[in-house]
């Protein structure tokens, strides 16, 4: 795995080891960031989930202005903590090792801009982690929420959380929910 594009172009990225995380392919994530590659220069992004730390630091490199990567597994969070000090980003980070809604708690912003949600898909979290970012006072009726979900998952759950749906993108196993307040 590796930077796509910006500053940190081309480095290359250290990935947890077994089957607990799954890194979102380069093929996707240039995607994803060709899509809200407006939205992020100068953003505060917030990678939940984070595994490797690949698309926040992706965030980052193309002028994110501050990324928080939230990350409970032991190797995950040494691997985000190589990614950072390898791509030089660790005056820009925060990382953060607690359970996502403990975690989330502890961020003090004004207003987050994005927050990337990506789960162990069979985990039930989806649900659990909009419940908390609705509480939280930083996420605004303009925060882009993207989810990273299997293709048979539906979302028509996010209204009860008062958040919607505004668009969704298909890849061949799975895609990307974008998600906004209501």
């Amino acid at each position: 795995m590796r930077v796509i594009a910006g500053s940190a172009r081309r480095l290359v990225l250290v990935t947890p080891t077994g089957e607990n995380t799954r890194p979102t392919q380069d093929r996707i994530k240039e995607t994803l960031f060709n899509m809200i590659q407006n939205d992020v220069p100068g953003s505060v992004f917030i990678d939940l989930f984070a595994g490797s730390g690949g698309i926040g630091i992706e965030a980052l490199s193309r002028g994110a202005a501050r990324a928080y990567f939230v990350e409970n597994a032991a190797e995950p969070y040494k691997c985000i903590q190589t990614n950072l000090h390898t791509t030089h980003f660790e005056g820009e980070a925060t990382l953060i090792k607690q359970d996502v809604t403990l975690a989330l708690r502890n961020i003090h912003e004004k207003e987050v801009n994005i927050v990337y949600i990506d789960p162990p898909y069979e985990a039930g979290l989806y649900d659990r982690t909009l419940a908390q970012l609705r509480e939280m006072p930083y996420i605004t009726e303009d925060t882009l929420l993207i989810a990273e979900a299997p293709l048979e998952m539906e979302f028509d759950f996010t209204e009860q959380f008062g958040f919607k749906v505004v668009r969704e993108k298909n890849y061949k196993t799975n895609k990307h929910v974008f998600i906004k307040r209501v």
